[in-house]
């Protein structure tokens, strides 16, 4: 999508772009991403949370660590959900293995492995993105894997909860086109302001099944659980 190429070019030209490089086909990282996750965190929303589900992407590594540092259990789910989701408890990790609990590769080791009908009750989600509105329209990285976490959580039967992400400034864009399954936010944090959105859009109550291929239950065994126990097999 023109929005997704506009903004990985446009981090690159101004230099913010951190690594891991290249960045088209990521969740980019960016410069100020730690100010971002220390501006969203500052919300109210996070006084009380106790359990927040966040991507494993580069730039909200720095949500992760401060979340644990707030003694807030951290739900993630592995690398294009091949392996599940696992929770990062602050109390069973040492204070100094934070950063790395916090980070993509070490943070299975951490981690505690949960399965699906177990998946715990959530306070926020923090998902990464590559652009977003001020009217609360996102986009990843183009292959649906938050917008498919979000979806399971629901066909679990879990409550809404209030979806957030923190980017850079010029990944904030005027508007886009885009899906039924595409999960909104309703608070974007950049190193700089907190956009609250004032009517937040309607997010998936569920998976869209029909949109989904043989292939993407063979790549993700958890969608065939799902599947399973959606038509009563457990």
């Amino acid at each position: 999508m023109e929005a997704r190429r506009a903004v990985w070019q446009a981090l690159v030209d101004s230099r913010a772009a951190r690594f891991p490089f290249p960045i088209q086909g990521r969740i980019p990282n960016f410069a100020g991403a730690e100010a971002a996750a220390e501006r969203l965190l500052a919300h109210p929303l996070f006084e009380r949370a106790t359990r927040v589900k966040v991507n494993p992407d580069t730039p909200q590594r720095y949500v992760r660590k401060a979340l644990l540092e707030r003694g807030i259990e951290v739900l993630t789910p592995t690398p294009r959900l091949q392996g599940g989701f696992y929770l990062l408890d602050p109390k069973r990790i040492p204070k100094e293995h934070y950063w790395y609990a916090a980070s993509l590769k070490m943070g299975g080791e951490w981690g505690v492995p949960v399965a699906l009908e177990r998946l715990p009750a959530l306070d926020v989600i923090v998902m990464g993105s590559v652009a977003v509105t001020a009217q609360g329209k996102r986009l990843g990285k183009g292959h649906g894997y938050a917008d498919l976490e979000f979806a399971i959580l629901r066909e679990l039967g879990h409550a809404p909860v209030p979806v957030c992400t923190t980017v850079h400034p010029l990944q904030v864009l005027e508007s886009f086109p885009t899906q039924a399954h595409d999960v909104p936010v309703s608070l974007i944090a950049t190193p700089e302001t907190l956009i609250e959105v004032a009517q937040p859009l309607p997010a998936p109550t569920g998976i869209y099944w029909d949109m989904l291929s043989e292939r993407s239950f063979h790549e993700m065994p958890l969608l065939r659980e799902l599947r399973r126990l959606r038509d009563g097999g457990g």
